[in-house]
């Protein structure tokens, strides 16, 4: 078989541009080298939003990109995807409060008619949000954006390529591609050793971080690389008794969020630094943690300390610069994309530079457009309109979905419910629809993670290990004692 496009990388934006392709009548193949959203995709700070602090270095464009995105992601993926408001606290008589104020009300104006709430103002000192802030912050801004569960965004996207008729293959590492008459030949090696090869007529390479590793095999004249920047956060209990996140900035002139997680968690992040090489795996230095709870405390009259984490993730992002490019300033590389196209040995081979989870949509149908030309006979552009595996619901209807699952099944608590219906969308019926009684559930691993829904996520979403279900399916590895995952992978080894 002779593939249009063969995709290296399953991270965001690989998955989403096999979404689309293949959505669109092209034979499409993606190999990822190890699970679906296993690097940055899966480490990120988890928000679908404009990006308030890219006004500050007047990228205007992204952030409009970003903004109208940020809409149409939360009507087609309502399950995974939901609004959240975000608190600013100011100081009385800060000259910055004014420079703020005016980022927002350019932020409200860009986004234009929103389903999302506009900037309000609050009072402090009569309100219930300053029950932990220190008392030097007498008022605070209120503005929307929304949040993402980042690792399912990815696993959907897998899941509607697959169905559309895209070949996907984790834990496949292309080894090399090379010229075979008018075709790329395309070597890969899997995790059991096996050599493939695949012919296609063009290749892209979205494999994010590891984005010049994969151009070393080719001939490329082009000037762009990326600087890896790692980005650092923190889990801890929660830390508040509503539902708002915290947008905090810091003397040094970062951001740092503070973001209610997984009901009962708050996530803290993130850091950025640069990160010299992909054969290290990115961890939470020390040093980052310190960053980060001084951060925090600066802001609040509890005193987090180290004990307090629960838990901590670091992600690279590949954030794209010119050769020549080398800014000290890691905020002020623009979080934008640039789609490089060139003719390897006259055969079409596209790099992607950069990106964010909030603009993978929009990318994915700008390389379909630059691919065009090769593929004249392909469809039109269908995502803006077309619901994510589950999201076939309006936001507004999901405490609805809720109580009907429970109704349903009457077995299942408030807890297992609500995260089935985060999870999965209406796709939760289809998961239990052989389910009668709580037996039918099988065997119960904790947390409410039964049998049936490890079988779907083995069948039906690519999972093949622990990890896999406990950290980007799910996120109850937050939950999970050694015992348990003992039990877990136990049972995997007779299912795998």
């Amino acid at each position: 078989m002779v593939y249009d496009i063969f995709i290296i990388g399953g991270g965001i934006n690989g998955c989403g541009i096999a979404r689309d392709a293949s959505g669109r009548g092209l034979k499409v193949c993606l190999a990822e080298m190890n699970d679906l959203a296993s690097g940055t995709s899966s480490a990120s700070t988890k928000l679908i939003h404009g990006g308030l602090r890219y006004l500050k270095y007047f990228d205007f464009k992204l952030v409009k990109e970003a903004l109208k995105e940020r809409d149409v992601l939360l009507k087609i993926m309502p399950h995974i995807c939901w609004p959240m408001r975000f608190l600013i606290p100011l100081q009385s008589f800060k000259i910055n409060n004014f420079f703020i104020r005016c980022g927002l009300l350019i932020y409200d104006y860009i986004a234009g008619y929103s389903i999302l709430p506009k900037t309000e103002t609050t009072n402090l000192q009569n309100s219930s949000f300053n029950a932990s802030l220190k008392s030097k912050f007498t008022k605070a801004y209120i503005y929307s954006d929304c949040w993402v569960e980042d690792s399912r965004l990815v696993v959907l996207n897998a899941i509607d390529a697959k169905k559309r008729g895209a070949n996907i293959l984790t834990r496949t590492r292309v080894i090399n591609f090379e010229k075979k008459g008018k075709l790329w030949n395309v070597i890969t090696k899997n995790n059991k050793g096996e050599i493939h090869e695949f012919l296609c007529k063009c290749i892209v390479n979205a494999a994010g971080p590891w984005v010049d590793n994969i151009n070393n095999y080719t001939n490329s004249k082009n000037t762009f690389s990326t600087r890896l920047v790692k980005g650092s956060h923190l889990v801890v209990n929660k830390l508040f008794d509503h539902n708002y996140a915290f947008f905090l900035t810091g003397n040094d002139g970062r951001i740092i969020f503070v973001i209610p997680f997984q009901d009962e968690y708050s996530l803290i992040g993130t850091t950025e630094v640069i990160h010299q090489n992909m054969d290290q795996k990115p961890m939470c230095s020390d040093e980052e943690k310190d960053y980060l709870l001084n951060f925090i405390n600066n802001y609040f009259d509890f005193n987090l300390k180290t004990e307090n984490v629960i838990s901590s993730f670091s992600g690279v992002r590949p954030l794209y610069s010119k050769n020549t490019q080398k800014s000290k300033n890691m905020s002020s590389i623009t979080r934008d994309y640039v789609l490089n196209l060139e003719f390897i040995e006259n055969l079409p081979f596209l790099t992607i530079y950069g990106g964010k989870l909030t603009t993978f949509r929009k990318l994915s149908e700008n390389v379909l457009s630059r691919l065009k030309v090769f593929f004249p006979e392909m469809g039109s552009e269908w995502t803006m309109k077309n619901s994510l595996p589950g999201g076939d619901f309006l936001i507004h209807e999901k405490k609805e979905l809720v109580l009907k699952l429970q109704k349903k099944y009457p077995f299942l608590d408030q807890i297992c419910s609500n995260r089935f219906i985060n999870y999965y969308g209406t796709l939760s019926f289809e998961i239990l629809k052989n389910v009668k009684s709580k037996k039918d559930l099988g065997k119960n691993f904790g947390h409410s993670l039964t049998e049936i829904e490890v079988d779907w996520l083995l069948k039906n979403e690519f999972a093949k290990s622990v990890d896999d279900i406990l950290w980007r399916r799910t996120k109850l590895g937050l939950k999970f004692n050694d015992n348990e995952k003992n039990k877990l992978e136990n049972w995997l080894k007779y299912k795998i």
